[in-house]
């Protein structure tokens, strides 16, 4: 067996395995929405926290890193206008199918990360989320505006909500824990690193919770086109990009991972709240998610 695909098939059956106790109520009540908010606002932040603190990487990642995520995101949108003006969606179709295809789900990143790459190969993944997020958060917003916005987009909300956001947070921190080279004290390491260690399966099997897999009935045009720029297009382009940016290594491997990950379950609010197409950004979401565990490995294969 591959060792990608060996890497790979923790993640995806603790995302199963979420899904099927939610499925069966277990534990029942509200448990599920509340262990993704203590995995969002604590556990997350921590890991980040922890092993960014711990990591040596050269200044040059940093740069090498925001250059090719910058030119990730422009070339995709730039394909995303394209199809918009073949297909001539409504405003709030575009909007979903443009979170679809350009946003990542950071949970399945950061864990796949971790496990295909190790230590080092999550906290250039965790830098790498780090500078994605603002940028998609800011990018999206301003697709709504244009497109499927109902009522005035308040911008400093917007900003707040980016600075605040714990993953975020969480990245700066331990950036900045690592640069100055401070060091965990035993006390603080025997503190995070068991936060550390739940974050990753938690975050999974919350992924899997989060499943609406009765959105998927009826696929449509839109659903499969985001799904298949997501899925396939945009990693082979973030490989095409890297190589005429002449960047190798790890980084690289960094970027088609995030690239080819099922798009964010964030994305249904945002669709919800702003004016966008919410059953259909619910379908994108689950949809991607399945398909994930074979075009992943597959990708995977031929492009690391």
């Amino acid at each position: 067996m591959p060792m990608v695909v060996q890497a790979l098939i923790p993640v995806f059956v603790l995302i199963m395995l979420g899904h099927g106790l939610r499925r069966v109520d277990f534990p029942g009540g509200d448990f599920w929405p509340r262990a993704e908010r203590f995995t969002y606002y604590v556990l997350f932040p921590a890991m980040l926290v922890f092993k960014l603190g711990q990591a040596r990487l050269p200044p040059s990642a940093y740069g090498d890193t925001a250059m090719l995520i910058i030119a990730m995101l422009l070339a995709m949108t730039l394909v995303l206008v394209a199809a918009q003006w073949l297909w001539g969606w409504s405003g709030p179709v575009f909007s979903s199918v443009y979170q679809g295809a350009i946003r990542f789900n950071s949970y399945v990143g950061l864990a796949a990360g971790g496990m295909l790459l190790g230590d080092d190969g999550l906290s250039l993944t965790a830098i790498a989320v780090a500078i994605m997020v603002p940028l998609l958060n800011l990018l999206c917003i301003l697709m709504f505006a244009l497109v499927a916005g109902r009522e005035r987009i308040n911008l400093a909300a917007v900003i707040r909500a980016i600075v605040t956001n714990p993953l975020i947070v969480g990245s700066v921190i331990g950036v900045l824990w690592s640069y100055f080279q401070v060091g965990f004290h035993p006390l603080l390491a025997g503190i995070l690193e068991p936060l550390s260690n739940l974050a990753l399966p938690m975050g999974l099997m919350c992924v899997g919770a989060g499943l609406q897999l009765s959105a998927l009935r009826g696929g449509s045009v839109p659903f499969m086109v985001s799904s298949a720029l997501k899925l396939v297009a945009f990693p082979l382009m973030t490989a095409g990009l890297a190589w005429m940016l002449g960047l190798e290594g790890r980084l690289v491997q960094v970027a088609v991972l995030l690239a080819a990950l099922p798009t964010a379950t964030s994305a249904y609010i945002l669709a919800r709240q702003l004016g966008g197409d919410a059953p259909l950004m619910a379908g994108i979401i689950s949809g991607q998610t399945l398909l994930a565990m074979v075009s992943i490995p597959v990708l995977l294969s031929l492009l690391w």
